[in-house]
């Protein structure tokens, strides 16, 4: 099984690397030509983004849409890079993490003094839109983790700076204030409650305040949990968001939740909230696996099997599988699965699995860095 996740590993980072670190995302769609045709319709550019998004044939090229960089991706490979540099200690990781810290330093969003990120592509949904490079709590806390993996790793103090910076831009944003904890937003500009994108940005300030020794940042970050896990339904589920048009659970925000639940736990020591790990963890386990190892996308339904459920459902595993051996057990099954029916000979992973047909759009940070992580986890695990 080593060996071949440290092939499949191979194999992505030459993908990733000889693409320059650029490719397709799920919801790339508004960046095409036929969006001036919408009028600025939201419902039309919904359309749009939705027709890309879930056609199995890759239509980008034929609808202008590029190729482009990825900020996100570039942090979950800057993550793998530095998990694989732990395990075998050779320079060429180190370097190349370095390399793409030093890129995500540059080309943070540019209207925030402080450290964020967000997409390089305007996006809409039904609850609103927000412009390219608007930052979300959820690309910055799964890119400020790599900060902090890397100070931790390398003891460079320009790391944990740019960790501060990036805490201070989530402590700058709108809470939902209730009795029961409060939640951060999800973006900057408005109000939205969404409870990965609240324990993501809990995780990050818990594990940020252990070095920097900052109360404010375990309070906040305390309130968060406390926020998300009062609501946590009775079977250890989650729903994406309380307002009843955010009510599905799904895979891999699932895992999400559960990650970073566990890192607040870890930095912080407060046990308060473990009843809720574990309950959630184990909702997790039951509800989103066929037999075989395959990733279901919802708790009650299989397809589309998606790469990014894939990818966060071995990251979620690998990550208790220290302590829980049906954990890694699990992971190595999905793992499995995935490399035989996901991975292209060219080394790139598809996006979707249909009983039919496959979507083999290689997406960027959707599948090949996030795999790229996961994998990485894995493979130190089984070490």
């Amino acid at each position: 099984m080593k060996y071949h996740i440290a092939e499949s590993l191979h194999k992505v980072e030459k993908w990733v690397e000889d693409h320059g670190y650029k490719g397709y995302e799920p919801f790339d769609g508004l960046s095409s030509w036929l969006r001036p045709l919408m009028g600025a319709n939201l419902f039309a550019e919904r359309v749009l983004l939705q027709l890309l998004r879930r056609s199995p044939i890759n239509l980008r090229p034929l609808l202008g849409v590029k190729p482009k960089e990825s900020t996100k991706g570039r942090g979950y490979m800057a993550y793998g890079y530095l998990l694989l540099h732990k395990m075998t200690e050779e320079n060429t990781y180190k370097e190349k993490a370095l390399q793409c810290l030093d890129w995500l330093d540059h080309h943070k969003a540019p209207r925030y003094k402080k450290h964020s990120w967000g997409n390089h592509f305007d996006f809409v949904s039904r609850s609103g839109g927000y412009s390219a490079h608007e930052p979300i709590i959820v690309w910055t806390s799964l890119i400020g983790q790599a900060f902090l993996e890397a100070y931790e790793q390398l003891k460079m103090d320009r790391f944990l700076d740019i960790a501060e910076s990036i805490c201070e831009w989530i402590m700058d944003l709108p809470r939902e204030h209730t009795p029961t904890g409060g939640c951060l937003s999800y973006l900057a500009i408005g109000q939205h409650s969404i409870h990965n994108a609240n324990m993501l940005g809990a995780a990050m300030l818990a594990r940020a305040a252990k070095h920097l020794v900052n109360t404010s940042y375990v309070d906040v970050a305390k309130s968060a949990m406390q926020y998300s896990c009062s609501r946590q339904r009775s079977d250890g589920s989650w729903w994406y968001g309380e307002k009843p048009m955010y009510h599905w659970i799904d895979n891999f925000h699932t895992g999400y939740n559960l990650v970073s639940l566990k890192c607040y736990i870890d930095n912080t020591g407060d046990t308060i909230y473990m009843d809720s790990l574990s309950r959630g963890l184990q909702f997790f386990k039951t509800h989103f696996f066929e037999e075989d190892g395959k990733p279901k996308y919802y708790h009650n339904n299989l397809y589309p099997v998606e790469i990014q459920c894939a990818s966060q459902s071995i990251e979620t595993l690998a990550t208790f599988a220290a302590e829980d051996q049906s954990s890694l057990n699990l992971a190595k099954k999905v793992a499995k699965w995935t490399l035989e029916n996901m991975q292209d000979k060219k080394g790139f992973f598809y996006y979707r699995y249909y009983p039919i047909i496959q979507a083999k759009i290689p997406m960027l940070h959707w599948g090949q860095a996030t795999m790229y992580k996961a994998l990485a986890l894995l493979l130190q695990q089984l070490q």
